[in-house]
């Protein structure tokens, strides 16, 4: 009896085929196992019936940790051959379905660890140790099916013992695509800035490299996804030097810890977060700062309470902390903020020779770059603040089900694009801010890639609103080049419906907080509360529109939204902070003068109000980088008291801010900062949970949601959340995608 098995999910890349061939051996079927172009997996097994059951069987339950058995297709078939014994062929590109799913890169696994130090193995410090269980994937595929001559592998050759592991069915590496060792594998090398040569021995360039970090020098590290530029995380002037040289005057710098003890030392870590921070993946996990410790710079993460820390998670990485007595060092992404991660050497040496001291690279290359993961704990449940490394390309699936193959291209900044194919639902790794010319290229590239693993054809194209996002303009070009039918999403529609998408309902009322969202009416919304389905929204609620004094320089300098907010009667409180401005006085007079003139176009985004009461308690002056007002804020307000308890004003179906601001400056010195910003943040979340409550009860809903980047904020979710399930509502926020712009493409392409 001979049956063919088609078997889709995650099942190239992760030991299936090795699984399936032991699995068989051990009930003494005869056949064979072949990978297909579409990602899926085709056997033919032959033998007693009851046991090709059992096997079959076991197929679901024993497969590999890395493994996700979607759908397992069986049929009996009339064929003749006989076979001796069970094997594995040479892929095949033909495709049975589109059901399959190329595996995301994997953090190095314990076995591959020990065998790094272990001075009696062969791969005793060998840079690029992998098995079946770990490794990249996802950024060394060029085309399916998986095998290494369709990888960036495929340049090294392997040597006669690593093959001999690769055909040994009992070895942890057999048919492992990115099996190499110090004989055959990629060499790593270390040069100086001017492209001089130091060490071309792979163990000598990362001693030399982990002696140099331990000199207080900067290196730029290639990784498995693009470079990143790392220095000791302990020393004030090492890691201000890196900031003057990234032009990053505030914006907080990942770390990377030699271990979980080091990690106790300076940052609270909970149960769930340990798991995350140690699981295969080995995201970045954003923790809270213990206070007094010493081991890392204050220059780290400026102004905010938390700090985002990840583990090794190759052995580069590992290495690095071999030759010193670092614990921690700074592991920040080798790109200005929302342009694309350096990926190829000679540009690593073009663009960061004036950054960093020295270049520790490798001559593999990186076919996708993919930017580390960021996840944090918000309302005490796993929150996405970049889906990327590790995650991607792996779908999310939606209750709903579609005949049509859509593209999203998602917003402007912290870009995804994101395809919808069947039930599943495929969001990019993070892309970054499209207006920059590069950052577009990039996209396009990124894409080009999905479409090809996914082995699909696009047949409706969505994107924001707003006219002149690039990628609405690439929509529209994709929509007249292709003839496809094209369609615009509001922004904070899209959020709504991620988030429906995301716990699988048909309606909500989603309160919809950020910075900026182009609105139906042509205006600056972001401080929104919709009632809402896939299909359509109605804008219930919103936050008080607000003058923005210079239109896109009131977020730069939000003392220009306190002027706005307040009017004339800030005049003596602007000028008590002119230094505070570029221009002084001079640019406070015009300020007072467009707004005695009503020139300045208006808000209701939820992020410009906290903005303004940073600026207005001298939390912060000026935004270096997104969010930045805000996070101070929220860094600032933990652990105060409502000490005003202001009671929310609503007006018709306007929530006051006005009231919020002339409040927080009337008690500027009664009050210490910590309290004044809990009680800003405490009178947002209060009336937006009340906005919420009535928009529910008078549609007759049970759930309601959050998204929008406001949602980060700990304090303004939980709030709104305590009150939301007080009146028996059934509270949702975002788990599988970011509540952010990184989550609007899953919105964009449901609806």
């Amino acid at each position: 009896m001979i049956f063919n098995i088609h078997v889709t999910g995650i099942v190239q890349g992760v030991g299936f085929r090795p699984f399936i061939y032991r699995l068989a051996e051990s009930y003494g079927l005869k056949g064979s196992v072949i990978n297909l172009g579409d990602a899926g997996v085709r056997i033919k097994i032959q033998g007693d019936k009851d046991k090709i059951y059992q096997f079959i069987r076991d197929i679901k339950i024993k497969a590999p940790p890395l493994a996700k058995v979607k759908e397992i297709r069986i049929e009996e078939i009339e064929d003749r051959e006989e076979f001796q014994n069970f094997s594995i062929l040479q892929s095949d590109l033909e495709k049975e379905s589109q059901g399959s799913i190329t595996p995301p890169d994997v953090g190095i696994c314990n076995n591959c660890l020990k065998e790094l130090f272990d001075e009696k193995d062969r791969r005793y410090l060998h840079f690029f140790i992998t098995c079946t269980d770990c490794g990249p994937r996802f950024t060394v595929i060029r085309s399916l099916p998986y095998d290494r001559e369709r990888t960036s592998m495929r340049y090294f050759e392997m040597c006669d013992e690593c093959r001999e592991e690769y055909t040994n069915p009992n070895n942890r590496r057999f048919h492992a695509q990115t099996i190499a060792c110090h004989k055959c594998g990629p060499k790593a090398f270390l040069m100086d800035r001017s492209g001089k040569i130091i060490s071309n021995s792979s163990v000598d360039a990362l001693k030399k490299a982990s002696k140099l970090l331990a000199k207080g020098n900067i290196i730029a590290v290639k990784g498995n996804g693009g470079f990143h530029i790392a220095c000791t995380a302990g020393d004030d002037e090492v890691v201000e030097r890196l900031r003057k040289s990234l032009d990053r005057k505030q914006q907080p710098f990942a770390i990377m810890t030699r271990d979980v003890n080091a990690v106790e030392r300076f940052a609270f870590l909970s149960g769930d977060e340990k798991i995350l921070l140690t699981s295969e993946v080995k995201p970045i996990v954003v923790l809270k700062k213990k206070e007094g410790s010493t081991l890392i710079s204050s220059a780290v993460s400026p102004g905010l309470h938390t700090i985002g820390v990840m583990l090794p998670y190759t052995a580069l990485h590992a290495l690095l902390f071999h030759w010193n007595n670092i614990d921690v060092l700074v592991m920040t992404s080798a790109n200005k903020p929302g342009y694309p991660m350096v990926i190829d050497n000679q540009e690593a040496l073009k663009t960061l020779s004036n950054i960093v001291d020295y270049f520790l690279m490798h001559d593999r290359e990186i076919v996708q770059r993919c930017d580390d993961s960021v996840v944090s704990f918000i309302g005490n449940r796993k929150t996405f603040m970049r889906r990327s490394r590790g995650y991607v390309p792996l779908p999310i699936k939606i209750k709903n089900r579609t005949k049509e193959v859509v593209i999203a291209t998602g917003p402007d900044t912290d870009v995804t694009f994101c395809i919808l194919r069947g039930n599943q639902t495929f969001l990019s790794q993070h892309i970054g801010d499209t207006s920059h010319y590069e950052t577009m290229g990039f996209f396009k590239n990124a894409l080009q890639h999905f479409q090809r693993l996914l082995d699909v054809d696009f047949s409706l194209v969505a994107c924001d609103l707003h006219p002149r996002f690039s990628t609405t303009i690439f929509a529209r070009e994709l929509s007249e080049k292709r003839d496809l039918q094209m369609v615009h999403v509001q922004h904070h529609h899209a959020h709504l419906a991620s988030l429906l998408a995301e716990h699988g309902l048909e309606e909500m009322v989603c309160i919809t907080a950020d910075g900026f969202g182009y609105g139906t009416d042509g205006k600056a919304w972001g401080g929104e509360v919709l009632y809402g389905t896939f299909d359509n929204f109605e804008r219930m609620y919103h936050l008080q529109p607000q003058p923005m004094i210079g239109g896109d320089l009131a977020t730069e300098y939000p003392l220009r939204m306190v002027a706005g907010i307040i009017g004339k009667e800030a005049e003596e409180f602007l000028f008590q902070h002119a230094d505070k401005f570029p221009h002084g006085e001079k640019e406070i007079e015009i300020i007072l003068k467009q707004i005695k003139a009503k020139r300045y176009p208006i808000t209701t985004s939820c992020g410009r109000v906290l903005d303004a009461a940073a600026s207005a308690l001298g939390i912060c002056y000026r935004r270096t980088y997104e969010g930045e007002p805000a996070r101070k804020l929220e860094a600032t307000a933990t652990g105060g008291k409502d000490v005003l308890n202001i009671k929310p004003e609503i007006k018709g179906n306007v929530l006051d801010t006005t009231l919020l601001l002339e409040t927080i400056l009337e008690n500027i010195d009664r009050y210490d900062r910590k309290n004044l910003a809990y009680c800003a943040e405490e009178y947002i979340a209060k009336g937006l949970a009340a906005l919420a409550i009535d928009a529910a009860e008078s549609k007759g809903v049970r759930h309601i949601g959050f998204s929008g980047g406001c949602a980060y904020n700990n304090h303004i979710l939980t709030t709104i959340r305590r009150l939301v399930e007080k009146e028996n509502y059934i509270f949702l926020q975002h788990q599988k995608v970011p509540p952010g712009d990184g989550g609007v493409s899953l919105g964009q392409a449901t609806v």
